[in-house]
């Protein structure tokens, strides 16, 4: 995409103006200058040369006394929402640098993720007073960051439409498709491009042999494997390997994947490198143990299938600002590329269902926003920024679930004994800024005798509150290695349900609760035999990973809503009911 929109123009400003401007810059374009009322377009002869133009004129050159803004031009229809920030201090830990960025700009954001040299700030938040998406980019551009000028440009959506009369006619947001490969210009371009990018870590010496002279391989691979592919050449400098992104559908990763694969072993031939060139494959940490599997059966299997050797990075490499593992293939470029296919295809299903299960969760709590947890690749495991809209713990005790708060819980969270010192943190700060990141009441229960392996964590809010500080538990006890590395962080949680409700939960011949085990795939008990407690209630026990814990949690809160309804129903004949007149003598 090399056309160019050029901002805040001066009325002024002609033709003539543009092209002495570019050429002083020696910034070659391929047509003329458009020129409009206060804006501007032309078109560059590649990317190189577009990029160049944003880096050397944006908020530098002036016209007519008027400093010019110049990015990618993207229709309206196809702005994803993201913002491309360059020019990040390259000393800065990203997530560092977009909260304090985003903080100090006043912008929100839902998610930030590194891409290189660049940020990528994505879905910005609107909030009440109507920020849109071009007041944040005129926050951002030019903002001085430890004597680093931001430069903002959008991230084009390309499986949007294309505006016009051909888009068929006026359709809503959710409704635009991606163009036709019968579009002029774009052959068989990808109708699906794969949320998760393929990630690669490749040899220092090779990305000159990767990119071509002038950028002509790349381009060549680009254009073959109808994918964009982002070479992180200044990232971690001096570094022995560099990162490589690639998006597209999943064949065009795997195509783009093999046929550097083969640049590599070829540069290798012609320079004689004798060592072996594994495929490295980075995957975020919230995928790797499903990759894995029970006891490493999937792992095993691709193995077998695919002839190849596969080893992953120890969980002690993982940090707050690097969540990735290294997945190494070692095995011919055949091998490897099938299990590059295998590999991605377990990973890419470990997202959609993660997706799934939080799009469910985001209809079962109104108003929780998702993509502001920080909970999968465009986020880090640590504790995130907290939330303007939490209210603070004790806050919502009381409310009630028919009015306009929801009704606030109380969920007994079982942790391992051993890692109570990580959730409380040194002085009791973790735990402190826990509780204001979810907005809820946490505490930690004295142990139940001197050898108790377990310890019950008491954790008291509404339901986006229980999710929050429940998934940023879960989240600890992996950073802390306190489940190893083959295994997936599974927790025992109980609430407490009315005696008369415990049948509800159960069903008829147990079909209710069968059926939350199937849903959820979290494991649901009712202890038979139980005594009730002073308040007449009894305990559920649920047991399983954080978004079966979550979605089992919720179903049995809906459950007991209905059954408060029917009480409430019920009562009300009752209650305005006429007293009965007393009898005559």
């Amino acid at each position: 995409m090399n056309k160019l929109y050029i901002g805040n123009v001066s009325a002024e400003a002609s033709e003539k103006d543009f092209e002495t401007i570019f050429e002083q810059w020696k910034i070659p374009h391929s047509g003329p200058f458009l020129v409009k009322t206060g804006y501007a377009f032309v078109d560059c002869p590649d990317e190189k040369a577009a990029m160049k133009a944003i880096d050397v004129l944006s908020g530098k050159v002036e016209l007519h006394g008027k400093v010019l803004e110049v990015e990618h031009s993207v229709p309206k229809r196809q702005r994803s929402c993201k913002l491309q920030i360059r020019n990040i201090p390259p000393h800065m830990q990203w997530e560092v640098s977009a909260n304090r960025l985003l903080t100090a700009s006043r912008v929100g954001h839902h998610g930030t993720a590194q891409l290189g040299s660049y940020l990528v700030a994505s879905g910005v938040t609107l909030p009440p007073s109507g920020f849109q998406l071009s007041i944040a980019m005129e926050k951002l551009n030019g903002f001085m960051m430890e004597n680093y000028a931001l430069k903002v440009s959008y991230i084009p959506d390309e499986t949007a439409a294309p505006e016009g009369p051909s888009a068929g006619g006026r359709r809503g947001f959710n409704a635009r498709g991606p163009p036709r490969s019968s579009s002029p210009g774009l052959g068989a371009r990808p109708k699906v491009q794969s949320d998760i990018p393929l990630r690669m870590l490749v040899p220092t010496q090779f990305v000159g042999a990767i990119i071509g002279k002038e950028g002509a391989t790349i381009r060549n691979i680009t254009k073959q494997t109808h994918s964009k592919i982002d070479i992180h050449r200044k990232e971690n400098a001096g570094a022995a390997e560099k990162p490589i992104t690639i998006h597209s559908t999943p064949e065009g990763c795997s195509n783009a994947c093999r046929t550097i694969m083969e640049i590599m072993q070829k540069e290798a031939l012609d320079t004689k490198f004798t060592e072996e060139i594994p495929l490295k494959i980075l995957a975020h940490n919230n995928f790797v143990g499903r990759l894995i599997g029970k006891e490493g059966r999937n792992l095993k299997k691709i193995e077998q299938d695919t002839e190849t050797k596969i080893t992953i990075s120890p969980l002690q490499d993982l940090t707050l600002y690097n969540p990735e593992r290294t997945i190494t293939v070692k095995g011919s470029i055949e091998a490897c590329s099938r299990a590059e296919e295998e590999v991605m295809k377990k990973i890419r299903e470990s997202y959609e269902s993660d997706m799934a299960a939080m799009n469910l969760q985001s209809n079962l709590i109104p108003g929780l926003n998702l993509n502001a947890l920080g909970l999968f690749p465009s986020g880090a495991p640590g504790m995130g920024p907290s939330m303007s809209n939490v209210p603070p713990p004790g806050a919502h005790g009381g409310c009630s679930s028919f009015g306009g708060h929801p009704e606030s819980e109380t969920v007994h969270l079982f942790i391992p004994a051993l890692a109570v010192g990580a959730i409380i943190g040194k002085q009791g700060q973790h735990i402190k800024q826990l509780s204001h990141f979810a907005g809820a009441s946490i505490k930690i229960a004295p142990a139940e005798g001197m050898d108790a392996k377990q310890r019950m964590v008491i954790i008291i809010g509404p339901p986006e509150a229980q999710f929050k500080a429940q998934c940023r538990i879960f989240g600890k006890l992996k950073e802390e290695n306190f489940f190893g590395p083959k295994e997936e962080v599974k927790l025992e949680a109980h609430i407490k349900v009315p005696s008369f409700a415990a049948g509800r939960v159960i069903g008829k011949g147990g079909k209710t609760v069968n059926e939350l085990q199937n849903l959820t795939c979290a494991e649901v008990v009712v202890p038979r035999d139980q005594t009730p407690d002073e308040n007449d209630q009894v305990i559920v026990k649920i047991s399983g990973h954080f978004f079966a814990c979550q979605l089992a949690q919720r179903k049995i809160q809906e459950i007991l809503a209905q059954v408060r309804r029917q009480q409430q129903q019920q009562a009300k004949p009752a209650s305005g009911a006429q007293p009965p007149l007393p009898r005559r003598k």
